[in-house]
């Protein structure tokens, strides 16, 4: 598994979700801290691509030896790109919940949203 860490150029939701924005899109995963209470994750069941999908609300499941988790979207977009890597090895979600491990891409609808996130230290403090 990563080491935990909450790298500062990404911007994090209260429900443990990171994204990555660039202009229009957005990068979106689960935070150290998420993977790491999974456990193992086994399993990542991906919106469609193509799907709406909007801030505050499921966008998919992980699945762990643990439990079966949502995933709640820390931006409003479209899917326009899934990380097919996951489909035979969901264990990059732990390995590199940063890198590797990333869920999805979305062209963002509503910009605004990216104010709302969390930087990496105020994340970090609604851990403590």
């Amino acid at each position: 598994m990563a080491d935990g860490s909450y790298p500062d150029q990404l911007r994090y939701h209260r429900e443990h979700g990171w994204a990555l924005i660039d202009g229009e899109h957005a990068t979106l995963g689960i935070s150290w801290f998420a993977q790491n209470a999974l456990g193992e994750v086994v399993f990542f069941n991906p919106p469609d691509l193509g799907a709406a999908i909007s801030a505050g609300e499921s966008y998919g499941e992980v699945e762990s030896l643990k439990a079966v988790s949502e995933l709640i979207a820390p931006l409003s977009g479209e899917v326009v790109e899934l990380n097919e890597a996951l489909a035979t090895d969901a264990e990059l979600i732990n390995a590199e919940p940063y890198g590797a491990g990333w869920l999805v891409k979305i062209q963002l609808s509503e910009s605004g949203e990216a104010d709302l996130l969390l930087s990496a230290d105020a994340y970090e403090a609604t851990l403590a």
